[in-house]
């Protein structure tokens, strides 16, 4: 029991294909398709049935072959025709047989065990007749079907009945009854089930207790089965009429793949106190009767064969997952567990099937498939040998037309990487050069502004005028200068590097072709030039003149000057400090010193730390605030401080400066403040495009350099195209020879292809199970 508990938890925990989940309390199985064993089944049979499609084609292109090369070219005989043209119809036969192969189980066991709901529970609908006492009257074979919808045939008949139907036809209740070795095939679409999607046949049967007829069911549907299924009773236990059944298959079969289902164990949830005696008791009998009796496992494998389930609960709880209407939705203590174990004998018979499908079906098929390649690959390799023989002394010419096409492959990818390194060094020496002469020429743009002499205007209209004439004349000089400084030097290099290209292309083309190809090479063209486009008018569409008057030295501008250095910045915050001295002990007061100055003119004093502060906080709040009162306040501080004829004399200095730079604020001096600031402001966006501007020079040269690559290029491939036409004219003189031993040989590493894929499918699929 406790082996059992464990291997229901490793199923919860992952293992298999199957997925489990919990949903409010109710335990899901996903019974996944990407990892079923069964697909290893598919696979191989999908995989055999492309090699033997290849083979079928072999053989024919074979027989294809070795009738042209047959009759007058003495190439081949008529006896060698004739024995490839036998395995045409072999090899059709084999793909008949191929596309019928499928994975067949077949469920056997007394009335009312619960095959038929087993198979229910294992397709997750309800397809088979169920219920109590004797219901399945005939055999039912359940396969998959490509339509989307289900129907049935009786084996006598072609005609399709609806699946309903099946009720009629197999049901033991029914009036209309069939014989009990008669057999109902039920196509139901793949789509909705995964093991018959996975080429998966499921056969149910009477009860082998109604029928005395066991050989000849044994004969009729249970030779070419791979798995069989004994459902038995959990509330019994196995009866000889089941054993005998199976001792017959054994004595047909060589060790049949047999899986013991005790089924409606939920019978125990009513006894629990007897739960594991009841199991262990089936449970040895059922390795007893694998093992011992039937000898067809040992018996460690048989215990893995067994499985206590109840087939009921499996088929309602995969009902209800689906959303279907379910007659008794309540499950009794321990479903789940029940569940898992009919969960775990599905991936143990998935595993089984697919082992002994693949053994049973397809080894066969590979050691034919072989010997097929083998004997037609002996009879091309004579047939290759005897046309090598005859077309050797015409190869011999072939051979050299190759060789010269292989060294002018060579010369070509050689230079063609010259190429390639010299057009990339040029390309950076043009980026260099573009990027350092705009460079300089940005650094003298205020001499190219300075010689743009159209009449300058403050009106708005006028002076837009101005700017856009102005980037126009910034444009023009700038694109003059730069192509003036650099369209000579690498026009120069361009054509050093073109005319290295050629020289290097000449000494690969052949002798002949060199004079024809020397107008096309070098055609007369026009002197390089560089293109640069400096769009000045998007480029300083943003730039904004300030026209406004200000005086130089104002009050607003020395303090900004004054602030905008990093020394005497504390000066107005931090005055310096002096020592008083007495007027009639100390000398007179440094000229550099400011004192206090009495009536008349003399001297008071120096000023104290107190009066510096004062004088600062009254300059400083009349420059700020621009207020009428604090500079009536600085002035009667002055006057009092330093006297009134010093105030005089500097403020009429202070007058003179002023008018003197507002006389000479005319419309010359406003045009040099509009350059300045114009030069200043393109300066900065020019100093942007440079990188830019020298790419795409470089981009413009890189272009040039390599169209004249590309036609010197195509003159080569137009050389290499007449001597492939050449090389094509001496093949037509020996095109039978030539064909029969190429296609002689194909045809013979073909058989080596198809007899390593084979090698192949057994290793990957029978050598491994």
């Amino acid at each position: 029991m406790a082996a059992y508990v464990n291997r229901t938890m490793s199923m919860m925990a992952g293992d298999g294909p199957h997925n489990v989940a919990m949903n409010n309390g109710t335990m899901r199985v996903n019974v996944g398709n990407v990892d079923s064993p069964l697909q290893i089944f598919v696979r191989a049979k999908k995989k055999i049935n492309d090699i033997f499609i290849e083979i079928d084609d072999y053989v024919k292109d074979a027989v294809t072959f070795m009738h042209a090369v047959s009759g007058e070219n003495g190439i081949a005989t008529p006896q060698d025709v004739a024995n490839v043209e036998a395995y045409v119809s072999k090899v059709e036969a084999i793909r008949e047989v191929l596309k019928r192969d499928h994975m067949k189980v077949a469920f056997f066991g007394r009335t009312s065990n619960g095959k038929s709901t087993v198979i229910n529970a294992m397709l997750h609908d309800k397809i088979l007749p169920s219920g109590i006492g004797h219901t399945t009257n005939c055999f039912l074979q359940v396969e998959g079907s490509d339509t989307d919808e289900a129907f049935l045939k009786t084996e006598d008949s072609e005609e399709k009945h609806n699946v309903q139907s099946v009720s009629q036809l197999g049901h033991a209740l029914c009036t209309t009854r069939l014989q009990e070795s008669s057999l109902v095939h039920i196509y139901w679409p793949r789509e909705l089930c995964a093991l018959l999607r996975d080429d998966v046949v499921l056969v149910d049967s009477p009860g082998v207790d109604v029928s005395p007829n066991l050989d000849e069911w044994i004969d009729k549907y249970c030779l070419d089965a791979d798995v069989f299924v004994l459902v038995a009773n959990a509330e019994s236990t196995l009866m000889l009429t089941e054993k005998n059944f199976f001792h017959k298959v054994s004595t047909k079969i060589s060790q049949p793949n047999i899986f013991i289902l005790n089924n409606r164990w939920d019978a125990s949830a009513s006894e629990p106190e007897f739960l594991d005696q009841v199991r262990s008791q089936h449970a040895n009998r059922c390795v007893d009767f694998l093992s011992r009796e039937l000898r067809v496992c040992s018996p460690k494998e048989a215990e893995e064969r067994i499985f206590f389930i109840s087939a009921k609960e499996a088929l309602l709880t995969r009902m209800k997952e689906r959303e279907k209407p379910v007659s008794s939705p309540i499950l009794v203590e321990g479903h789940q567990v029940r569940y898992f174990e009919f969960v775990d004998f599905e991936r143990k018979f998935e595993e089984c099937i697919s082992q002994s499908a693949v053994q049973t079906k397809f080894a066969q098929h590979s050691r034919r498939g072989k010997n097929i390649a083998a004997d037609v690959m002996a009879a091309l390799e004579q047939i290759y040998t005897t046309a090598c023989n005859m077309k050797a002394t015409k190869v011999e010419k072939q051979r050299i037309l190759q060789e010269q096409l292989t060294c002018i492959e060579e010369q070509l990818t050689s230079i063609t990487r010259q190429m390639k390194d010299k057009i990339g060094k040029m390309v950076e020496s043009v980026e260099h050069k573009v990027s350092l002469t705009l460079s300089q020429e940005i650094r003298r743009l205020s001499a190219l502004v300075d010689e743009y002499d159209t009449p300058f205007r403050t009106e708005r209209a006028a002076l837009e005028q101005y700017k856009r004439s102005l980037h126009r004349h910034v444009e023009s000089g700038l694109g003059s200068r730069l192509k003036k400084r650099l369209s000579s030097d690498i026009g120069h290099e361009m054509d050093e590097a073109q005319k290295e290209m050629a020289d290097g292309m000449y000494n690969i083309l052949p002798i002949h072709k060199r004079a024809a190809a020397a107008s096309v090479i070098m055609p007369h063209q026009q002197p390089f030039e560089v293109l640069y486009r400096l769009n000045c008018d998007n480029l300083c569409a943003d730039f904004q003149e300030d026209l406004t008057f200000r005086f130089s030295y104002g009050i607003t501008a020395i303090i900004q000057r004054f602030q905008g250095k990093n020394t005497n910045k504390i000066a107005l915050k931090n005055p310096p400090q002096y020592t008083p001295i007495p007027p009639t002990i100390g000398p007179p007061a440094p000229s550099g010193e400011l004192s206090r100055m009495g009536n008349g003119g003399s001297v008071v004093g120096p000023l104290s730390a107190e009066e510096w502060s004062m004088i600062s906080k009254f300059a400083l709040g009349a420059l700020t605030s621009q207020g009428t009162m604090g500079g009536l306040l600085l002035s009667g501080l002055l006057l009092k401080t330093v006297g009134w004829r010093v105030v005089v004399v500097t403020g009429a200095i202070y007058g003179a400066l002023y008018a003197y730079e507002r006389l000479t604020w005319t419309a010359k001096a406003q045009e040099r403040l509009f350059k300045k600031q114009y030069v200043a402001h393109a300066g900065k966006k020019l100093r942007l495009i440079v990188d830019l501007t020298s790419a795409n020079c470089s981009h413009q040269v890189q272009q040039e350099l390599s169209t004249m690559f590309a036609r010197l290029c195509r003159l080569i491939d137009e050389a290499t195209t007449e001597m492939d036409s050449e090389l094509t004219e001496v093949r037509e003189a020996i095109k039978m020879l030539d064909d029969a031993s190429t296609s002689a040989k194909k045809l013979r590493n073909k058989a080596n292809y198809l007899s390593h894929e084979l090698e192949l499918f057994d290793d990957a699929f029978l050598k491994s199970n």
